[in-house]
Formats: C-alpha cells, structure tokens, sequence
C-alpha cells in the first residue's frame, strides 16, 4: 500500500508512497501554490481549528478565515447583512453549532482519491477544496491561488460543512457559485 512518516497535529503532513511513485498531496505543496492572502486564510484556519479542539482544518474553518479576512470574498455576498449571518453561524462553531463535528472527520466525498492519499491536519473535504481553489486559478492563468478561488471551490461542494454553514445563514452555495465565477474572472 504506502508507508507514512509520522505526523504532527495540524502541522507536518503524512508522505504516503503511492504503487505508482507519485507523491499524495502535501500540505507544503498545496500551500506554496497560494497567494500570501490566501496562506494567510489557511493560517488562520489552522489557528481556529487548534483553538476548537479540532485535529483537523476542514472547510468551516477555511470558510471562516477567508470570509474574515479578504475584502473581496465578503463582496461576493449579496451584501453586509449576508456576510454578517455567515460570520455569526460560524462564530456560534466553538460554543454550540458546530459541536456536533468535533472529533469527526470532514469528507463530502467530492474527491474520494483524496481521501485515500490524506493530508494530516486537514479534512479529505478541506484538501478538495483547496485544490478545487488551485485548479480554478490555474485554468484562469494564474499560478497562485486566491480567496475568491476558495470561495468558488467552496460552495460548489455541496456535502462540505462550509456550505451546510452557508444554507444555514440564508445563503445559495449555488447562486454565490455562480456570482464568484462570473464577476471574478482573471485577465
């Protein structure tokens, strides 16, 4: 199957060799792919799932920082009041909703290989998204990724806990899909 270093909680990522010699994704790998933002979004992430008791970042977390920090994620809302229940919901995580996924591990089942592969310290439904947000950035020519390209990647996961969060506070995963995707184009 694979061997696997140990890893840390949150930190170090598992290195599974595949039958097939292609390294799994890491989480260096997926961050050296990310804009400084978007780095600063993941960090913040990880900083919330530590301080949940989480043993792993999954896209609640990632849904929180990215909406918390970058301008242009939380204009892609359908204005302040949208960006204000989302922000609450997802406050509400660490002392009542939310609860119910601790000690549970995310996994929409949007990339079932990634699942297999794992990153520790991340959600398999996390990982997905981050890679969703990768994929988006590379086919809109850039080489990083950005908070407008997880937003994207996000609500197009409609199992993942970010757009159970998102349902939650009035919002439509599938209509801020496709307002991301149409009024956030690359050059």
């Amino acid at each position: 199957m694979f061997r696997a270093r140990p890893a840390d909680e949150l930190g170090d990522v598992q290195s599974p060799i595949q039958p097939d010699e292609q390294p799994a994704p890491s989480r260096a790998g997926i961050e050296a792919r990310l804009t400084v933002e978007l780095a600063t979004v993941v960090a913040g992430a990880r900083r919330r799932a530590l301080r949940d008791g989480d043993r792993q970042i999954d896209t609640a977390h990632l849904l929180h920082s990215v909406v918390e920090t970058d301008p242009e994620v939380r204009a892609a809302f359908d204005g302040g009041a949208q960006v204000a229940r989302v922000l609450g919901y997802l406050v509400q995580r660490s002392i009542g909703y939310g609860l119910r996924w601790q000690g549970s591990v995310e996994d929409s089942g949007a990339v079932p290989l990634v699942a297999e592969q794992g990153v520790t310290g991340w959600s398999p439904a996390a990982v997905a998204a981050m890679e969703g947000a990768l994929g988006r950035a590379r086919r809109d020519g850039d080489r990083r990724a950005g908070g407008l390209d997880l937003l994207a990647a996000l609500a197009r996961d409609r199992e993942c806990r970010a757009v159970e969060v998102l349902g939650r506070a009035g919002v439509d995963a599938e209509l801020l899909s496709e307002r991301v995707e149409s009024g956030a184009r690359r050059c």
